[in-house]
Parts: C-alpha cells; sequence; structure tokens
C-alpha cells in the first residue's frame, strides 16, 4: 500500500518561527539540510515519518498538531463567508483551507475584525429600531439575505392583498367546491392542466412538500403533511396556475431587488391565497363574528389547522368589512423568529415581540394549550395576546422535527369582541397585565428577572457593594 504523503510545510514554518530558529539552524537540529527543509516549508516536499518523529522528539509538540492545522478555525471562516456582506466573494474550500493552514493568525485576526462588525450592526439595528419608536426615521441598514427583505416587505405593510381575495372569490364560484374544496381542487387540475395529485411516501419525498413533475404531469405531495397542509400545498399549486397575473402584480409591488427575493415573495403571496380559497373572505369574517374569533370553532368550521386558522385572522382587513386588527408571531424552542403578520404590518414599532417573558416561549412545555395574557409595553400600550404550540410535519423515529408556537395578539380595547378576553386573571375594567418590552436591547424595565441582554440606552451598573436582579442590571 502507498504511503500517505504529508503535507505541512506551513506548520513546520509556523514551528519554526514559535521557536524563533533560523532555517539552518531547525535543519541542523533534524538532521536534513536547510534546502530540503526551504523545500518542505513550501509544500513541494513532503515530510517522512522520520521527519514527524523527529519533530515531535526534539521541538515536544503534538503529531495531531501537524495534521490538524487551522481546522479549529475553518468552520468559522466558512460562517463568516456566508455573511450577505461577503457572500460575492466566497471563495472555494480549498482556499479557505490555505488560509486557515498558512496564516492561522491572520485568519483568527479577520475574525475578531468580522465578530466586531457583527456587533455594531446589531447595535445599529436595536438603535434605528428605538430611533424608530420615537418617530425618528433612520437610513441604517446592513447586508440582507433575500429572505430578510422579502420578510421585511411583508411586515411593513397590512396582510391584506385585494387583488388576490378578489382572484381567490372568482376562482370559488368557478370551482362550487362544497364541503371538499380537495376534490374540487383535484378535479379542476385535472381537467384543465392535466396535473394528477398523488399522495407520496416520505421515502419517495425525503426533503420536500411539495413537487410538480412536468415532465409526467403529476403533482407529488408528501404523506409527512397533515390532511390539512396537504390540502393548502394542493391550493398553492392552483393559485399559481390560476392566479399568476395577480400574484405577478402583488410581488412588483413589493419592490424587491433580487431574483431570489421576489420568489421568496411569489411564494408567500401563493400560499396567501391558498388560505383566502380556504377559507373565503365573507363566510370566514361572518363566522368570526358569531364565533367571537373562536380559533378552533373556525378550524373546526372550515377544515382547517389551527395555524391556518389563526393566519387567515390577520387578513381580515378589507376596507369597509374588516375584522379585529390582529397581528401575529410564529417562534420555535430556541427563539428563532419565521414569520411576523399583522393589520397595519407587524406592529414592531410599539410591540416587538422579542421579550421572554411573552407567553409563546413558556407553552412549549404545555402542548396544545392555548394561554391567554393581558401584556403592556413600557410606553402604556396594552394588548392581548393568544398562545399554542404548533404541529408541524410529522417525523420519523430517528428524526426530530422543528416545533413552534404561534403568538396571536391585537390591542386589548377590542377584548369584548374576541372570546379570549373574558379568560383575562382581574376584574373587566382593570385585567391583571403582564409588563413587557421590545426585545432586552431596548428595553428599560429596571429588575426585570427575565433580562437576557443590557439595554444599549443605559449604562450598567457596575457596583462591587451592590448585586442586583440579573448581571445586567443598570443605574
Amino acid at each position: 500500500m502507498a504511503e500517505q504523503k504529508i503535507f505541512a510545510g506551513p506548520r513546520v514554518r509556523r514551528i519554526r518561527n514559535q521557536q524563533g530558529l533560523t532555517q539552518t539552524a531547525m535543519a541542523a537540529a533534524l538532521g536534513i539540510s536547510p534546502s530540503y527543509l526551504n523545500l518542505i516549508e513550501r509544500n513541494q516536499r513532503p515530510l517522512t515519518v522520520q521527519l514527524l518523529l523527529k519533530l515531535a522528539s526534539v521541538y515536544k509538540i503534538d503529531l495531531e498538531d501537524l495534521q490538524s492545522g487551522g481546522d479549529s478555525v475553518l468552520p468559522h471562516l466558512k460562517e463568516m463567508f456566508a455573511d450577505p456582506l461577503l457572500a460575492a466573494e466566497l471563495p472555494g474550500d480549498q482556499e479557505l483551507v490555505e488560509v486557515s493552514d498558512v496564516a492561522p493568525n491572520v485568519a483568527t485576526a479577520m475574525l475578531k475584525l468580522y465578530r466586531a462588525y457583527r456587533e455594531g450592526q446589531e447595535r445599529l439595528t436595536d438603535l434605528s429600531d428605538l430611533l424608530a419608536r420615537e418617530g425618528h426615521e433612520t437610513k441604517l441598514s446592513g447586508a440582507r439575505l433575500p429572505m430578510d427583505e422579502a420578510r421585511e416587505a411583508f411586515e411593513r405593510r397590512a396582510n391584506h392583498f385585494v387583488s388576490i381575495e378578489e382572484e381567490a372569490a372568482s376562482f370559488i364560484k368557478l370551482l362550487s367546491p362544497g364541503d371538499d374544496l380537495l376534490s374540487a381542487l383535484r378535479d379542476w387540475l385535472r381537467a384543465d392542466h392535466g396535473i394528477a395529485v398523488k399522495v407520496m411516501p416520505v421515502a419517495t419525498m425525503p426533503q420536500w412538500r411539495r413537487r410538480y413533475d412536468r415532465h409526467s404531469n403529476r403533482l407529488f405531495i408528501s404523506e409527512r403533511l397533515s390532511s390539512h397542509d396537504q390540502l393548502r400545498e394542493v391550493a398553492i399549486e392552483a393559485a399559481l396556475l390560476r392566479m399568476r397575473v395577480a400574484i405577478d402584480a402583488e410581488v412588483a409591488d413589493l419592490k424587491l431587488s433580487s431574483d431570489e427575493a421576489r420568489r421568496i415573495g411569489r411564494f408567500e403571496l401563493a400560499r396567501y391565497a391558498a388560505h383566502a380559497l380556504m377559507m373565503p373572505y365573507e363566510p370566514y369574517l361572518a363566522a368570526c363574528e358569531r364565533s367571537q374569533y373562536d380559533i378552533d370553532v373556525l378550524r373546526s368550521r372550515f377544515g382547517v389547522s389551527f395555524e391556518q386558522a389563526a393566519n387567515r385572522l390577520t387578513m381580515m382587513q378589507r376596507p369597509g368589512a374588516s375584522g379585529v386588527p390582529f397581528f401575529m408571531l410564529e417562534v420555535d424552542h430556541a427563539g428563532n423568529r419565521f414569520r411576523r403578520a399583522g393589520a397595519t404590518g407587524f406592529p414592531q414599532a410599539r410591540f416587538g415581540g422579542g421579550c421572554p417573558k411573552l407567553p409563546v416561549h413558556s407553552v412549549f412545555s404545555q402542548p396544545g394549550h392555548i394561554a391567554v395574557e393581558a401584556v403592556e409595553m413600557p410606553d402604556g400600550t396594552s394588548f392581548l395576546v393568544i398562545a399554542r404550540t404548533l404541529e408541524g410535519p410529522q417525523g420519523a423515529f430517528h428524526e426530530r422535527p422543528r416545533r413552534t408556537a404561534l403568538l396571536l395578539g391585537c390591542e386589548l380595547t377590542h377584548r369584548d369582541r374576541v372570546i379570549y378576553g373574558a379568560a383575562l386573571a382581574g376584574p373587566h375594567d382593570n385585567p391583571l397585565v403582564t409588563p413587557v418590552g421590545p426585545a432586552c436591547r431596548v428595553c428599560e424595565r429596571a429588575g426585570c428577572l427575565a433580562r437576557a441582554e443590557p439595554p444599549i440606552t443605559k449604562p450598567l451598573g457596575l457596583d462591587e457593594m451592590v448585586a442586583g436582579l440579573s448581571a445586567f442590571d443598570f443605574g
């Protein structure tokens, strides 16, 4: 068997420099010529087994050091070059390996600069949000991924699209689905486009929810999905075929800057259209008013999931025929935010949604339970919020699928129109409220037991004689 060659010139040079040796001195200690050592350091000659052992013996180093080199730096370099600011400059993996091997100290310095840049960007974002809440427009912005740009475009506006609602109403009249929308959509896809719908096993579709095969003209849906989510995927495909012009016009109105961001926007609008098909506007709004926005009643009446029924509540803002202006936030158990939407745009300036005291974080300990609370922001604005965990795609025994929770809210002044208002603790005219903030970095509530980060607007109270309730107490 051929012996594996080890080229570790930059690492040998690093050992020599750390020892403060010339090539002549190191070559003498290893029993080789200076010219041969020079070739080794330039990776023009491999290290032999004898030389490896000699290096380990003379300089008391671990042989692993010669083989691992900058491996500990490499993952961080890959993360750095994945940033939108550097994505266009992303070198191949081999170049990153060479940087981490040849100049590990330079790579470490680059990482320190990048982390300082990220920290600065986060502080600028927090400051921009704070100024926006006080009515000051800012132009501060950092490099954004297409997904971030698309999400921000949707969050800035009301979650209601008139043209898509009109197209959905027209499509429903054409389908005349009765109580079986899925069968009506299947029949329409086959009759008008020759597309057959088939539910496929996980082994056949391990990575997709939905896939349209143009060659066989079949639409495949994953069996991982619940019956409600399977219906939504079929409705999305139908909406992309039937409402393409209306969807493209709304995408253009979002004024997104890249093709990828526009594709993301198109998918979100197709998802919106699917909800409009599953829960037509007038019947859904009438049911909302009769049931006092009881999501469990709505989900049963329209044959949808809790998430779909709650999501549709944020869309009931047609001028002259609007419902309670709800907003919505979806997070996972680690606090990552996936979806934000609501009337007049997600009310981030007043609400934020990043406070760890919100019930959306605690409901993971009680799956399926609906938590109802009144919360109050530092400016005195109060909201009625409900939270519940959601059921995602079904995973196999060895998998750990992502689980999320939904927060749905409206201003507390609407409590009498919403059935959940009766569940608030305390008297009707003075319910108990939980004091919350927009996010720890821009929240100035003192003595908060849930504080996770220091505020950017206050200096920390660094008094050795006093210990506060958190490590981030301020004066």
